[in-house]
């Protein structure tokens, strides 16, 4: 059932933020010339209820599914993509495995369901709903159920996360079209045309996107009287791996675990997830913005500053993982830095 998606957060501590922020001031800096670093470090103190934040146990979480929507061309690669990029996790070769494995990170993928068959994968677990969602052109992506198993797994997966000592998880997502069901969904959650917010994804030309448009604009008109809710939206027009990152967001912040927010897709699912729950915002941290069009109007939808801008559009949460070292050194420059008064350095005058 999805009663759960709801249920209470954990609350950030009012006692912790103010004890963090005076000791930022404290340091041995003039105070706030760390910029976002600060915050950062006193968000997390807050968070976690602690003098100490640590964010050193992380993992990388990848899902991946397929969408029905492919059928239409609406993406410049084929579908058969989404499966090859899981081959190419497992064995180590996308840019999110390079990444992980620079850091230390484990990283595991939960195939949700693909058109093709895969054998059993280092590293890839799987959790099949269906063979991709339905093209949500003329049909519901999923069904009422498919999005509660998909809910179902996410939170199986943080709860594990959470008994495993994970303090910050990098959710990321593979599917090939998913550009164009997250581009639905946020303009039937948002009220926003098609043509406002729609992109490229993973490279289409001006053709291609405004063929894109015009499946997205067919779609929301065809399914508008059936959207009346995130949930329903998201079981209309969304994917497995979309579904699945939204309830990882919400049970992140329900466990007390930190979430990375990755790109676009991972933002909509982030913007979904707080509708549905509107307290855990808190527990996110918006790793970038990226090239793709509509991200920058999802992230001010959320009221969210995202921390990079590299003109990345790859997914697969490789921007997400570019920003936890600078998570981590948030932590260790408050944690280890000496105060005026142990370094016996001067303070400023008054």
């Amino acid at each position: 059932m999805s009663q759960w998606l709801t249920n209470p957060v954990e609350e950030m501590s009012d006692t912790h933020l103010r004890q963090a922020q005076n000791h930022q001031n404290q340091l041995t800096k003039p105070q706030g010339s760390l910029g976002v670093l600060e915050a950062i470090a006193v968000t997390i103190a807050a968070l976690q209820k602690t003098q100490a934040p640590c964010v050193n146990q992380a993992q990388v979480l990848i899902y991946a599914a397929d969408h029905g929507i492919a059928q239409e061309n609406v993406s410049a690669f084929p579908q058969a993509v989404t499966a090859e990029m899981v081959k190419n996790f497992s064995t180590g070769g996308a840019a999110i495995c390079v990444l992980a494995h620079q850091h230390g990170l484990p990283l595991q993928v939960i195939n949700m369901g693909l058109v093709s068959e895969l054998p059993n994968l280092l590293a890839v677990e799987k959790h099949i709903i269906a063979k991709g969602t339905n093209s949500f052109l003329q049909h519901q992506a999923m069904s009422a159920e498919q999005l509660m198993q998909t809910c179902n797994i996410a939170k199986n997966k943080v709860d594990q996360a959470k008994s495993d000592g994970c303090e910050l998880l990098i959710p990321g997502e593979m599917g090939i079209a998913n550009t164009t069901s997250a581009t639905a969904l946020v303009c039937a959650l948002e009220g926003i045309e098609p043509e406002v917010i729609t992109g490229a994804g993973t490279g289409l030309d001006d053709e291609g996107v405004t063929h894109k448009i015009n499946i997205i604009k067919a779609s929301l008109k065809y399914h508008k009287k059936q959207l009346i809710t995130p949930l329903k939206t998201l079981q209309f027009l969304g994917g497995f791996e979309i579904a699945a990152l939204t309830a990882t967001y919400i049970r992140c912040a329900q466990q007390g675990v930190i979430a990375l927010v990755d790109g676009f897709i991972c933002s909509v699912a982030a913007l979904f997830a707080i509708k549905i729950n509107p307290q855990c915002k808190n527990w996110l941290i918006f790793s970038h913005q990226s090239a793709e069009q509509g991200h920058k109007m999802v992230l001010e939808r959320i009221g969210a500053q995202p921390l990079l801008e590299f003109n990345m559009r790859l997914g697969e949460a490789s921007g997400a993982a570019l920003t936890y070292p600078l998570i981590r050194s948030a932590c260790l420059l408050h944690n280890d830095m000496a105060s005026f008064a142990s370094a016996d350095v001067s303070e400023k005058l008054t």
